[in-house]
């Protein structure tokens, strides 16, 4: 395993490549989070960086992390300094007060993009227009959340938003699957993934009744939409997942399709220590086959987040999946 980790200057006329202690971690989220890199250098004489300064990450030439230094720590009498930096998702944590009509998510992201000087990379065109919808003292994170919430309500299409080593990316989760080619997928079992956790509940995110309003003003009622499943009422009791729509939402549409996501056991599963695989983030679709006692997963789960660890000859990855009644 060849790891190369660079640092350029502040001005960016000279670049380093430190010494570096064992352990450099790179860990994503599917949401919410930017991409993270923390490492250890050893400081000298030579070494000149701030914060600000650009850092790239490549595992046997491929690349895998391009961000920003955004914190230094050291303690006393240490040449040792933990360095922590994000890839540009990390500026969508900025406030603003937006305003959206007739829009996508997709539309969304590129005047955020232009507005914020971010680069874009590929940006999928995504189909759900938003009618109208104020974003107040919100993070452009949370904006681009939402959007992207109501495109997977209301058609049931999920798009993932990453930083592709420097470059703002949004793909349907059809274009996420790790290994989709004349090798094979990519799979996760008791010989890749050394360890897991796991535990079943329906204690949290598990509904069997949508309720679902809309204050019409120019009818002046409140439009009400239920979906419900019988069957799993009687067994857990009634548990209720209420909110309000927005105009133009389409009521029963958006209730079946919650009713369709929430109506089920949920369970979680964390594999640890897994043989690492540069292609694997937030986000991508691998192949889990496991039994886990009381159920067998043999099926392709969402990657909620993930973790790798990079040694001189070693590569693992700590994955936090979901799919099914898998949830994170």
């Amino acid at each position: 395993m060849s790891i190369e980790l660079l640092i350029a200057n502040e001005t960016g006329t000279k670049v380093y490549q430190p010494s570096v202690q064992e352990g450099i971690e790179w860990s994503t989220e599917r949401r919410g989070a930017p991409g993270k890199l923390t490492f250890k250098v050893m400081k000298d004489d030579i070494l000149n960086y701030t914060e600000g300064c650009p850092v790239r990450l490549l595992n046997n030439n491929e690349k895998i992390f391009f961000g920003f230094v955004f914190k230094q720590e050291r303690t006393r009498n240490s040449e040792v300094v933990t360095v922590t930096a994000y890839d540009q998702l990390r500026y969508l944590k900025n406030k603003d007060t937006r305003i959206f009509e007739n829009t996508t998510v997709t539309e969304i992201i590129k005047s955020i993009a232009r507005d914020y000087s971010l680069n874009m990379g590929s940006i999928a065109s995504a189909k759900y227009k938003i009618a109208s919808r104020v974003e107040e003292n919100t993070s452009l994170f949370e904006m681009i959340e939402n959007a992207l919430d109501l495109e997977l309500t209301n058609l049931g299409s999920m798009l993932v938003l990453y930083d592709d080593f420097g470059y703002l990316t949004l793909k349907y989760l059809s274009d996420m699957y790790v290994g989709n080619n004349s090798l094979g997928y990519l799979c996760i079992d008791e010989e890749t993934g050394q360890n897991y956790d796991y535990s079943s509940s329906i204690d949290e995110d598990t509904y069997n009744r949508i309720k679902l309003t809309y204050d019409n003003e120019d009818t002046g009622k409140r439009e009400v939409y239920i979906a419900q499943d019988s069957s799993n009422i009687n067994r857990w009791g009634m548990l209720q997942y209420f909110d309000t729509l927005s105009k133009g939402e389409n009521g029963q549409s958006k209730a079946n399709a919650l009713l369709s996501l929430y109506n089920k056991k949920t369970r979680k599963l964390k594999i640890t220590n897994a043989i690492g695989d540069n292609r694997v983030r937030a986000g991508s679709m691998v192949l889990v086959n496991l039994d886990l006692g009381d159920v067998k997963v043999k099926n392709f789960m969402l990657v909620e987040k993930c973790s790798h660890t990079f040694k001189e000859n070693e590569h693992w990855m700590d994955l936090t999946l979901r799919g099914g009644e898998f949830i994170a």
